[in-house]
């Protein structure tokens, strides 16, 4: 279990293809802390740590994870937000985010404001994921709150901090960015779809 409050930002270093799963090398400065096994979350995709040398560690992502995340569009150089589970005693300072990205969504508008900065993202409705105003959704590992909700459509306001300590500073118009939508919401309108069917 996460909370989507990114703890650092690794670097890719290194990319390895293995029939239809990709092997990734991150450095970070939690990576020599990190445990074989250990599941970590990588722009909000939960992967397991299967190799740790000195301040790189290794994990893969199978050919399901790459369809449904953007994990497949990354390259040697790109940075990518890591969270490691919280623990049981821990602060829950975002919320609930399990690092099982439900789709991909696109980046559609970036726009200053004084400071602060509004990404606009859209996604495909297919899978009957929704969010509501004031709402929280992942972006990318991240827990943002929604405004301007509208059908396949939202847009989060980010503040400089956010924007330095993640790499959200590198999303521009067009780009692919991994969502995990809110879990109560999910449930919501699971039950409706089932209401409607009934009918």
């Amino acid at each position: 279990m996460f909370t989507g409050i990114i703890e650092t930002v690794g670097t890719v270093t290194d990319i390895e293809k293995e029939l239809g799963n990709l092997h990734f090398f991150i450095q970070s400065d939690i990576s020599n802390a990190l445990k074989i096994d250990q599941s970590v979350s990588h722009n909000g995709v939960c992967l397991t740590v299967v190799g740790i040398e000195e301040n790189v560690h290794k994990v893969t992502a199978i050919q399901e994870t790459l369809l449904k995340s953007n994990l497949g569009d990354l390259k040697i150089g790109n940075l990518i937000n890591l969270e490691r589970c919280t623990p049981a005693n821990g602060r829950f300072d975002g919320h609930i985010v399990q690092g099982h990205v439900d789709q991909t969504g696109i980046c559609v508008a970036k726009e200053e404001q004084q400071g602060s900065w509004l990404f606009t993202f859209t996604y495909q409705p297919q899978q009957q994921n929704i969010t509501v105003e004031k709402g929280s959704i992942t972006v990318n590992g991240i827990s943002l709150t929604v405004v301007n909700s509208q059908v396949n459509q939202f847009s989060v306001a980010i503040i400089p901090y956010t924007i330095e300590h993640t790499n959200l500073q590198h999303v521009k118009v067009g780009d692919t960015v991994n969502l995990e939508f809110d879990i109560v919401g999910k449930y919501v309108s699971k039950i409706m779809a089932m209401r409607d069917h009934s009918k």
